[in-house]
């Protein structure tokens, strides 16, 4: 298993070269990195990195709309404006549009006996849900939450390099927004110059990719780290629990931005144009908890700001819009979850999640599953793991060299912005 990681790792190396600077790594220490990432020049984003066209090949279709990968200037002003007023949701609404479509996925589970779950793939309705709710400020209806859930599973399936695109599904996707906006049944859509098409692709990538995907992922690995931790559903407690897995299995990997002008660090400068590759699980493994160890209780005493922890980034560079709302919705989710069922499970938990989270549910009361049905389990996912990897390394190369081959942000940059 290990030698197929390295050797997936080496092809992505040899097709796309050892572009970037690591930080933190060898040039620029733990202790320069929030200066370095709050450094106006660490201000580029797609324009001038080769990884660019990896990223927008993922989370095509209208890439040069999705929000995060837009280089500064007034059309990233005017989008970040536009997400900051879609998510400016009063705390008490945050927890109750969570609580209330937690409920209704959580009511199609069986209310006696145990069930077997991907908590990845029975979180998504539930964030389908919400943002539909938020964009649309009306209920999300069943089909458009199939192709809400459809194009979002593709998107994480494919990064994960476990399935090739299907555009198609992504494309119905872009079919539906692209209705709502010109039949003006979409209260959100940006301003002239903007066109219908735009708004729709910026609306699929921040809500509808981004925002389900990372909600989805975020409960899974909770809700995985709630299976071993002892039941106390306080929202204190919950705060602490969800904490410690954002510590321990951070959303973001790593988030490049190309440098307009020279940055120093320490005795080093970094001159403009340089790809700085800034790695959230290694900067959390500094500090006051560096270690790998899952303890909640560690916040109990330990400040988040005296910690080296950025679960939703760092405020002054392009900050996770949702830093406000997302804590409470997942807090409220979780809770609905911990009040309603017990959880267990067997399988490894790694940041990259290509299990989706194998865990089974047992309404509270009710007996859970028994130690063979978790060794069973156990042993499964280990077997199925061996499968993925094979599969990663096929599927993974194959897009990689894809999108090598179409260069959609290289292109878009020679086209559009010459």
């Amino acid at each position: 298993m290990s030698a197929v990681i390295r050797l997936r790792e080496w092809i992505f190396r040899r097709v796309n070269g050892a572009e970037g600077i690591p930080v933190p790594g060898p040039l620029v220490g733990a202790e320069h990195f929030e200066r370095v990432y709050s450094d106006p020049a660490a201000d580029g984003r797609s324009r001038g990195a080769g990884l660019s066209d990896l990223f927008w090949y993922w989370l095509a279709p209208g890439p040069q709309m999705h929000q995060e990968h837009l280089e500064p200037g007034d059309r990233y002003q005017t989008v970040a404006r536009t997400t900051r007023r879609v998510l400016a949701v009063p705390h008490a609404r945050s927890d109750e549009l969570a609580t209330t479509a937690a409920r209704r996925i959580l009511d199609q589970l069986p209310a006696r006996r145990t069930s077997f779950v991907r908590l990845r793939d029975l979180m998504m309705p539930i964030w389908a849900e919400v943002f539909h709710e938020l964009v649309f400020d009306e209920n999300c209806p069943p089909e458009a939450r199939k192709l809400i859930v459809a194009n979002a599973d593709d998107v994480v399936t494919a990064l994960k390099g476990l399935s090739l695109r299907h555009m198609r599904r992504r494309d119905r996707m872009t079919r539906y927004l692209l209705s709502r906006i010109e039949r003006n049944t979409c209260p959100v859509v940006l301003p002239p110059p903007f066109t219908a098409q735009e708004t729709a692709w910026y609306l699929q990538g921040a809500f509808f990719n981004t925002a389900v995907v990372q909600m989805s992922e975020a409960m899974a690995h909770i809700l995985l780290c709630a299976a071993g931790y002892p039941d106390d559903l306080s929202d204190e407690s919950l705060d602490r629990l969800i904490d410690e897995t954002l510590r321990v299995h951070p959303l973001f990997g790593i988030a490049h931005r190309i440098t307009s002008a020279p940055i120093t660090a320490g005795d080093v400068t970094l001159p403009a144009g340089s790809v700085l590759l800034f790695n959230y699980l290694a900067f959390q493994r500094t500090g006051p908890a560096a270690d790998d160890i899952f303890d909640p209780d560690r916040w109990k005493s330990l400040k988040r700001k005296d910690a080296n922890f950025i679960p939703y980034g760092i405020t002054a560079n392009r900050a996770c819009p949702a830093r406000g709302t997302a804590p409470v919705m997942l807090r409220a989710a979780t809770r609905e979850v911990l009040r309603r069922f017990t959880l267990a499970t067997s399988v490894a938990h790694t940041r990259s999640l290509p299990n989706r989270g194998p865990a089974y549910l047992t309404p509270i009361g009710h007996q859970g599953p028994s130690d063979g049905r978790l060794i069973a389990l156990r042993r499964a996912d280990r077997v199925a793991d061996a499968g993925r990897s094979v599969k990663q390394l096929v599927l993974g190369t194959w897009m990689v060299l894809d999108a090598r081959r179409q260069k959609l942000c290289t292109t878009y940059f020679e086209e559009a912005c010459p």
